[in-house]
C-alpha cells in the first residue's frame, strides 16, 4: 500500500476544536510539516499568545509557552537569547500582534531578534467576540463596527508586512493567502525559508498568513474563501516584501 499522506508526528491525533472553515488548522498543519521536514520537532519552542491561536496548545506536540496578550515577541526574545540553539517561533493573531502587541512586534523586528513570527491575519478578534481588529477591512462589519469599518471613524487597516519590511533589521518578510491549495503550498515554502534563516543565524523573519473567520464574518466555510479572494487579497497583497541576500 502506498501512503499518500500522513499526519505530522508533532500534531496530536485529536479532533480540531477550531470552527468549521477556520484556516488556523491548516496553518498549524503547515508549520508542523515544516518542523518535521527540517528535523526540528524536538528542538522547536512554540510561543503562543492569547486568542484562537492559543488552541494550538492542545494540538502541537512539543515545547510550548503561552505569553500574556501581545507579549509573545518579548517572551520569544528571552527564550531565544537563553537558548540560541533552539528554533523559536511565535504564532499570533491580528488582534494580539497588530493591536495589543504592536510595540512588541515592531521592537523585536527592529532589533533583528533571531526568531520567526507567524502572523495569522483574519481581520477579526476571533476568540473575544468578533470585534474590529487593526486589520479589519474598510466596510467590513464586526461587533464593534456593525455598519462596517470607516476610514473617518477608525482609519485604514494596518499592513503589517509593509511596516516591518521598512525596518532595517528584518531579513525576510512575506505574506501568503491560505484560501487556495497553491497559496497554502507557497505559505509552506515561506515558513520553511523563515525557519531555515533562523537556523542559519540570519535574524528576524516575519510570515503573514491570510486566513478566515467564518463564525465572526457570518459566512459559510466556502463563502469565507471567496471573501478572502475578493476582498482580503486585493488589499493585503500576497508576496515577498523583503528578502535580504536573495
Amino acid at each position: 500500500m502506498i501512503t499518500e499522506y500522513k499526519r505530522p508526528a508533532n500534531l496530536l491525533p485529536i479532533r480540531s476544536g477550531f470552527c468549521p472553515g477556520c484556516l488556523h488548522g491548516l496553518a498549524a498543519k503547515l508549520i508542523a510539516e515544516v518542523l518535521e521536514e527540517l528535523g526540528q520537532c524536538e528542538n522547536a519552542v512554540h510561543v503562543l499568545p492569547v486568542g484562537c491561536a492559543t488552541l494550538n496548545l492542545m494540538y502541537w506536540k512539543g515545547d510550548m509557552i503561552c505569553a500574556a496578550h501581545g507579549r509573545a515577541p518579548a517572551v520569544a526574545t528571552g527564550v531565544k537569547r537563553c537558548g540560541p540553539e533552539r528554533l523559536v517561533f511565535t504564532y499570533q493573531g491580528d488582534g494580539d500582534l497588530a493591536a495589543i502587541g504592536l510595540a512588541e512586534i515592531i521592537s523585536a523586528a527592529n532589533r533583528g531578534e533571531n526568531f520567526t513570527v507567524i502572523f495569522a491575519n483574519n481581520s477579526s478578534y476571533g476568540m473575544t467576540g468578533g470585534q474590529m481588529a487593526p486589520t479589519t477591512l474598510i466596510g467590513q462589519k464586526s461587533t464593534t463596527t456593525p455598519r462596517g469599518r470607516t476610514v473617518e471613524g477608525t482609519g485604514y487597516p494596518m499592513k503589517m508586512c509593509e511596516m516591518i519590511a521598512a525596518l532595517e533589521a528584518p531579513v525576510y518578510v512575506a505574506r501568503f493567502a491560505l484560501h487556495t491549495p497553491a497559496g497554502a503550498q507557497a505559505a509552506r515554502e515561506g515558513i520553511k525559508k523563515a525557519f531555515e534563516l533562523q537556523l542559519a543565524g540570519r535574524g528576524f523573519a516575519f510570515v503573514e498568513l491570510l486566513t478566515s473567520c467564518p463564525a465572526n464574518w457570518k459566512l459559510g466555510p466556502l463563502e469565507s474563501l471567496d471573501y478572502i479572494e475578493n476582498n482580503t487579497v486585493p488589499y493585503f497583497k500576497p508576496g515577498v516584501y523583503k528578502e535580504v541576500g536573495a
